[in-house]
This record gives structure tokens, sequence and C-alpha cells, in this order.
């Protein structure tokens, strides 16, 4: 399934004409690969789960947080407990808008400047594709499931937590990080939530690097070389993006610090895989001109 996934986008490449449709459809082929990619590893729940990292990220966040979690800190100052406060509805509606931001910064990129599509296209999507790489080789579980195991403080014997954060009786008492997001999208969206977890959630087990941060780190970026207003719109979202990761729960803040690197080393390696990427491009419009799609 993979491999077809990951040959989807080549093949329309080759066989479609040319033109901002072709485009827009390989870029859509390339998301699709890696989403295949990204939650393939948790079709078996128990294998991934013997294998993730859990308790080095709590270490270093807790260096970072001088003696205790940074996201446990944002929580125990801020968070009101139920409802789900004002604040705290923004910040998930920033982290619900990730889905849209990336694929928005190329789509931009492709109406007002077609000729950095390509280098854009291909940063992006590297970004992706990279991180789903190290998901596979490194599994490591955020904070909301470090704590929802136990794994940051001791919970209570009678608190159970679902594999997504669910407390089953929220009465016995709350894990040390909450899990916002989800308590917010089930009173939200009520029946459809579990079906839009269902599509969206995929894999737990892929925290670092967080690509919620290093996608949007690329977008502001690739926006940055579009127009400066965009960009400062892009810069702001990946900071509130930042904020809201580490607030809710979904990372941490190590999480973000190699989501920077890895949009940042990609982006500096663009310029000497420059011309290997234009060697590939020059093999396919080749093919495509023996198969006649020109």
């Amino acid at each position: 399934m993979l491999a077809a996934a990951a040959t989807a986008p080549v093949a329309l490449y080759v066989a479609a004409p040319r033109g901002r449709a072709r485009s827009v459809a390989v870029c859509v082929l390339q998301n699709w690969a890696y989403l295949c990619a990204y939650e393939m590893p948790y079709d078996d729940p128990a294998a991934l789960r013997a294998r993730a990292h859990v308790d080095y990220p709590v270490k270093i966040d807790r260096i970072i947080g001088l003696g205790k979690i940074p996201a446990q800190r944002l929580q125990s100052r801020f968070a009101a407990g139920h409802p789900v406060n004002r604040f705290e509805r923004l910040l998930v509606w920033c982290h619900w808008c990730w889905f849209v931001v990336p694929h928005g910064a190329v789509a931009y990129t492709l109406v007002r400047r077609p000729e950095k599509f390509g280098s854009a296209a291909a940063r992006m999507y590297s970004v992706f594709d990279l991180g789903a790489a190290i998901y596979w080789l490194v599994p490591t579980a955020p904070p909301w499931w470090a704590a929802a195991h136990g794994r940051i403080e001791k919970l209570p014997d009678n608190v159970t937590v679902g594999e997504f954060g669910h407390i089953d009786d929220p009465a016995t008492g709350q894990p040390p990080i909450r899990r916002i997001m989800l308590e917010y999208g089930e009173s939200f969206w009520g029946n459809r939530w579990q079906d839009i977890y269902d599509v969206l959630g995929g894999n737990p087990l892929a925290a670092m690097p967080s690509l919620h941060f290093a996608t949007s780190v690329m977008a502001a970026r690739l926006l940055t070389e579009v127009d400066p207003v965009a960009g400062a719109a892009g810069w702001a979202y990946a900071g509130t993006l930042g904020l809201a990761l580490v607030y809710l729960g979904e990372h941490y803040v190590v999480d973000l610090i190699g989501g920077a690197a890895l949009a940042q080393a990609v982006h500096e390696s663009s310029g000497r895989l420059g011309p290997l990427a234009r060697v590939l491009t020059r093999a396919l419009d080749s093919v495509r001109v023996r198969a006649g799609s020109e």
C-alpha cells in the first residue's frame, strides 16, 4: 500500500498534462502518501507501544521548565478546569486550523508566485515525509499520553484514561496534563467528534519532531518569500500554534525544537539538492515525452 501511495504522485506527473490542476493533484496524492506512512505504524498498537519512547522528552522538558514540564506549568496557571475557557478554545481552534495552513501556504505560492511553486512544494512536503520516516524509526509519545499512562506523575488507582486521553470517569480525578483538545472536541462536535477524530487522529505515538510546528514554520518561510504581509501572518500563526501545542498538552517544548530544526535543515539543504531535483525532473519529463503526455 505504501509503495503504491508513494508512486502515485510520480505516475500522475507523467500521465497528466501540465497545468495548475496537475500541480494540485500531485500535492494531494503526496499528502495521501504521507498519511499512509503516518498512520501505518499504529496498525498494530501493541507493537508500537512496546517500542515507543516515553521518558526522554519528559526529562528534557523538566530541564527546560526548571523542574516542571512547561505544559503542566501553563495548565496549572491558566486552566480553569471544566468547561474549557475562551482562551483554551482559541488555542484549540488554532490547532485545528493547522490542517489547512501548510497546504494553504503552498497553494498561495502557486497563485501568487508560480515560478516558486516547485521549490515551495518540495520543501514543505519533504518536511512531512522526513517527519513520517522519523515516526517510523523513533516513535515518541506526546505529553498527554505519558500523563495518561502514569509516566509523568503516578495516577490515582481509581483514574482510568483511554488510549487517546479520554477520562472514563472525570469525577475520579485528572491526569497531571489534561488533553484539552479532546475535552472541547467532544463538547463542540458532539456525536460527530469520534468520526472526525478517527479520520484525523491516526497515530498517537508520533510526537517527535512536531510536524505541526515544523510545517507551520516552513509555511511562514514560504509566505515570507511571496510577500512580507503574508509572511508576518505566517510567523504570527506559527508562534501562536507553538504556544497552543504546549498548553494543550499535545507536544513537549523539545518536540517543537525538533520540528523547528527539521524545517531549518530542509530549507538549508534545498539549495544543495536543487541540481539533483532538476535532474530527476528532466528524467520524468523525458518519460512524459515517450509516453505521449506532452
